[in-house]
């Protein structure tokens, strides 16, 4: 804390879907009064993008000619919030089938996976108060200096059931499978995998409710800002 203020923290959770990751880095921030930044979005947009433009998604040269194309700004606050591709709102369309289905091999090209890890530091950087950042390859590859590195896990029975009450009416089963699924594509790509960082602190969110994790997150937020 410098002439009473609290220094900016850099907070950085990653982790599979399903384990709580953006209700919780949502609730964290807003707490603590942080930015908020959920990347996935930001490589879900780029590939509505595609999509809409008419980009073969299982071309990675295609993607690659067109990374630079798309306007992304996402905006930080975390009780709501935005992000907009060329001016458009897309907070909705991002989250249909069709994106969810393609994100996964447009994350893994190398040319859009250097284009976004610009803008999330960017993003960071400029965060005044400190933010929370949310994704697959931050506190590995995005924010390697995080001042705090969380990995949120959680079965993957667990993380099904949250996704099925996500999605109404999705099946258990084939929710469980698509998550088995994202999470070996996500796991195994070259380029910034999912992983946990070596300085992270887990936490296994099974049998935990949603404010319990909130609680635990944000009591490490604290330690860290008091320099414990």
């Amino acid at each position: 804390m410098e002439n009473g203020v609290a220094k900016p923290v850099i907070v950085a959770i990653d982790g599979p879907s399903g384990t709580g990751k953006s209700s919780t880095s949502k609730a964290v921030a807003a707490q603590l009064g942080l930015s908020y930044l959920d990347t996935g979005a930001q490589y879900r947009a780029i590939t509505w993008w595609m999509v809409t433009n008419g980009i073969d998604t299982a071309d990675a040269s295609a993607i690659a000619a067109a990374v630079a194309k798309p306007d992304i700004l996402s905006g930080t606050e975390p009780t709501a919030p935005t992000i907009t591709v060329d001016g458009v709102d897309v907070s909705g369309p991002i989250r249909e089938q069709d994106v969810t289905s393609k994100v996964s091999a447009v994350s893994a090209v190398p040319e859009v996976r250097a284009r976004i890890t610009d803008l999330q530091r960017a993003i960071a950087a400029s965060a005044v108060t400190g933010i929370v950042v949310e994704g697959r390859d931050i506190g590995t590859t995005v924010l390697p200096d995080a001042d705090l590195k969380i990995f949120l896990t959680a079965s993957p029975e667990a993380r099904a059931a949250r996704r099925s009450g996500e999605l109404k009416g999705a099946d258990l089963h084939t929710t469980r499978e698509a998550l088995i699924k994202r999470d070996a594509a996500d796991s195994s790509r070259k380029t910034s995998p999912l992983a946990k960082a070596d300085d992270a602190v887990e936490v296994d969110t099974t049998d935990l409710t949603l404010q319990q994790v909130i609680e635990c997150v944000v009591t490490l937020v604290e330690e860290k800002r008091a320099g414990k």
